[in-house]
């Protein structure tokens, strides 16, 4: 194994950062911030200011921003059957074929009203497809739609402002899962016309085990919260905050606002090592390089090469990267992102997952694609030549 670890698996978790670790351990024990003495009063400044810092980033008033364990407890939060749009219950569920499992679940709703619309295989849902979609519901229904900024398997980035156009104007209630987008692209311009937005600490280098829902405006409402008892975050999510984990996703969400630029280098760096792959593998496939997609993501596959045994040799390597979603870890059989997408199955088993953090170097960049050619071009190599 090599002397010093090359991580480059982003999308999993991003590498916390030093001001969001400062942050979470200032605010270690400090109190419970339902609490009307001083060190309660000092819990609750600490909410407060991180509840701005992430109502900053994504656009909107700090009393729109609910703070949960994550995104997958905020998609939970979400996905109720219960949610009225402008006083009207949502009858039905529509989403992506793309999307996380917490959503593609359905969440609370029956499975008779969960409607899972196709993507096209540039990974992308069309809006047109979203429209033919509500247009097909009974007369009256009233849609809840649920589709993600960006993918997390393969970086492409969905046309949620026109979706979110399309929705309100049908007079449904738009939600976006935003983890993957969020400190990378504009999150405020991107989900603008999005009801409610989820989001995830530790995907911006915040620490584990914190997230939010942003809940704009007032006009979507929740039935019965997904987590009751207390009257926390607005009686929407009950129990003790979390002053610490909170801490460090406001810290994290103030240096993740500064986008414009941030991601330009590695944005090169990625296109870079796109380039050396095809360069060295001719028949390699770069899946969704035809459309938009994150900065830093690259989901590439070469037929031949067995996604679990790549991950395995290059963490032997030592260079860190997954055969597709961290959440679906351990699960049998092809990714369901690839699948919707019509990948022939060759590729489907081969897919990897190179997610490059805000730290990646060109060295580092170098390093992995040495090993690429080492343990995955002799495999394409062979295919090739079969």
């Amino acid at each position: 194994m090599s002397d010093k670890r090359i991580y480059l698996d982003d999308n999993a978790s991003a590498p916390l950062r030093v001001s969001a670790r400062e942050a979470a351990v200032a605010a270690l024990g400090i109190g419970n911030p339902s609490s009307v003495h001083d060190e309660g009063r000092s819990a609750r400044r600490i909410v407060n200011d991180a509840r701005e810092a992430v109502a900053a980033l994504a656009g909107v008033s700090a009393s729109d921003v609910i703070f949960t364990s994550g995104a997958t407890e905020a998609n939970a939060m979400a996905l109720d059957p219960a949610l009225k749009v402008n006083g009207r219950t949502v009858t039905h569920l529509l989403v992506s074929a793309i999307e996380h499992p917490s959503v593609l679940c359905g969440g609370r709703f029956p499975a008779d009203r969960l409607i899972v619309m196709d993507v096209g295989p540039d990974g992308l849902i069309s809006p047109q497809t979203v429209e033919a979609a509500i247009a097909d519901l009974p007369e009256g229904a009233v849609p809840l739609v649920s589709v993600m900024a960006a993918n997390n398997e393969t970086g492409v980035v969905q046309p949620v402002v026109e979706i979110g156009v399309i929705v309100r104007e049908a007079g449904g209630a738009f939600h976006c899962d935003a983890v993957q987008a969020a400190g990378r692209l504009d999150l405020a311009t991107l989900t603008a016309d999005a009801d409610m937005v989820s989001l995830s600490g530790h995907k911006m280098g915040a620490p584990t085990g914190v997230g939010a829902l942003i809940l704009r405006g007032d006009r979507v409402s929740f039935g019965r919260p997904l987590i009751g008892g207390g009257g926390q975050e607005r009686n929407k999510r009950a129990g003790t905050e979390n002053v610490s984990g909170i801490a460090g996703f406001g810290a994290a969400a103030k240096e993740a606002s500064a986008v414009e630029g941030a991601w330009a280098e590695i944005w090169t760096l990625r296109d870079w090592i796109e380039e050396r792959l095809r360069a060295i593998s001719p028949d390699v496939r770069i899946i969704g390089a035809e459309v938009r997609r994150l900065p830093n993501t690259i989901c590439v596959a070469l037929d031949g090469v067995q996604s679990e045994t790549a991950v395995i040799a290059f963490d032997l390597a030592g260079v860190a990267i997954s055969a597709g979603s961290a959440c679906s870890s351990g699960k049998v059989g092809p990714s369901h992102v690839l699948e919707a997408m019509g990948l022939e199955d060759g590729l489907k088993r081969a897919a990897l997952r190179i997610s490059l953090t805000r730290e990646t170097t060109r060295a580092e960049a170098e390093a992995f694609v040495v090993a690429w050619e080492k343990i995955c071009a002799p495999v394409g190599a062979r295919q090739s030549a079969a």
